[in-house]
């Protein structure tokens, strides 16, 4: 009687230790798998456009500091307050870039549409008193004294929505009224609230951004060249309807430019002289000559002009080398991808980065006449960062999408997997192991 009594006693003694080493192996096992989750490894697409984007940003604040310093001390201001600003924003861009990354696809879709209308009702807000004109263009704002250009935002809200109404439309895309509408409609409707401010280089980046979604939809060729042609010809008429663009683009086609010096030839000059004069290596980080109020827009539009005088050759290289292997990244996305909706969003962000690097270092070395658009990521102006770098998110949460390589069967790394596995099994309590005598 009393050994069937200490029979009987004995699971009810162990059970409860075995229950709570079965309870933390489970919570154990849990935690792993969270942790995996947040440690996954992702594409090297990932790696690729985070760093660069990260580098640009970094290499962007320390020559808008060296352009900026120096005059700024001379007026009686503060040194260091050009960069601090634009610090700021870089503050407030990476950690949206890295939340932007971790949204799903499907969130992108849905705010395709609110996006574009918010997007355009903050591009109304410059013709209401908060707008100010800057050397002829009013496409800015000003809140509290922090001043804001709302078209940035539209370059990024138009690529969603683009992607959006043709990934909807994408058995529809051999008909030619399915493409232009409500493309076209909505595109017009964009470029004329900024043309109407009279900043034709965000609309031409604009016009940009809806060819290539056009372009990586997919359509066939002869839809894709008309709107081609009606985007050439509005910007010429644009063009002929200005005396000043027109003005330009003739001292930009002029080869005796010093005949014009003191009027429209006097900027792409000095930013030519600047890239000249810093030969190979450079002056020296800081001793730009350009900077001391010679060349207009120097830490905007003519950013570029600056690195090669004070970094030359080399770090004219660097600057493209990036942009370079940014492109690579996120053409890798596009190339890779088997959602239509990435594939048109990934390539019309991709064409509008690179694109609009292109334009801007074009027009310092004098292949483009002035347009006024800044260089990604390096050009001050906190809301040029702010979009671009949101845009790199949205880039970010399409690469997570991608497949990412394993290693083959019974190759090094999946054995040195398994071995790791099965150390963890053994590191494992024994109670969580341990059979429970019913």
């Amino acid at each position: 009687m009393a050994s069937t009594t200490t029979t009987s006693s004995r699971p009810r003694a162990i059970a409860p230790d075995a229950d709570a080493a079965s309870a933390s192996g489970k919570g154990g096992l849990a935690a792993r798998v969270n942790l995996g989750k947040v440690f996954a490894p992702v594409p090297s697409e990932f790696l690729l456009i985070t760093s660069t984007a990260l580098m640009l940003t970094g290499f962007g604040l320390v020559m808008i500091l060296s352009a900026t310093s120096a005059t700024a001390t001379a007026r009686g201001e503060a040194p260091y307050e050009a960069v601090i600003k634009q610090g700021v924003f870089a503050l407030i861009g990476i950690p949206l870039m890295l939340v932007a990354s971790r949204l799903p696809v499907e969130f992108w879709k849905r705010m395709a549409w609110p996006a574009l209308i918010g997007a355009l009702l903050f591009q109304m807000l410059v013709f209401t008193p908060l707008g100010i004109d800057n050397d002829g263009n009013r496409n800015w704002i000003k809140i509290a004294g922090l001043q804001a250009q709302p078209s940035e935002f539209l370059k990024l809200a138009l690529a969603l929505w683009i992607g959006y109404v043709l990934f909807r439309k994408r058995t529809l895309l051999s008909s030619w009224t399915h493409v232009f509408i409500p493309l076209v409609p909505m595109t017009v409707l964009v470029l004329a609230a900024v043309m109407a401010g009279d900043d034709m280089g965000t609309a031409m980046v604009i016009a940009l951004v809806a060819l290539a979604a056009l372009f990586f939809s997919g359509v066939k060729l002869r839809i894709f060249i008309l709107p081609l042609i009606l985007g050439v010809i509005g910007a010429a008429a644009f063009a002929l309807m200005s005396p000043n663009r027109m003005h330009r683009i003739m001292s930009f086609l002029d080869a005796n430019c010093l005949a014009d010096y003191f009027d429209s030839c006097y900027q792409p000059l000095h930013g030519i002289w600047g890239l000249a004069g810093g030969g190979i290596f450079g002056l020296g980080l800081g001793n730009s000559k350009e900077k001391y109020d010679w060349l207009p827009a120097a830490a905007n539009d003519y950013i570029f002009a600056i690195v090669g005088e004070e970094l030359g050759l080399i770090g004219c290289i660097v600057v493209l080398g990036l942009f370079a292997l940014f492109a690579v990244g996120a053409f890798h996305i596009v190339r890779k991808t088997h959602d239509p909706f990435v594939r048109i969003v990934a390539g019309a962000i991709t064409v509008w980065i690179v694109g609009q690097a292109l334009v801007n270092i074009g027009v310092v070395l004098r292949v483009f006449p002035v347009l006024g658009v800044p260089l990604p990521f390096m050009s001050q102006g906190g809301t040029s960062l702010l979009s671009v770098l949101v845009a790199c998110g949205v880039l970010l949460s399409f690469a997570r999408t991608l497949p990412v390589p394993t290693a083959p069967r019974g190759s090094q790394a999946s054995r040195a997997q398994a071995s790791r596995a099965q150390a963890s099994r053994a590191r494992e309590p024994r109670g969580a192991r341990a059979r429970i005598p019913g």
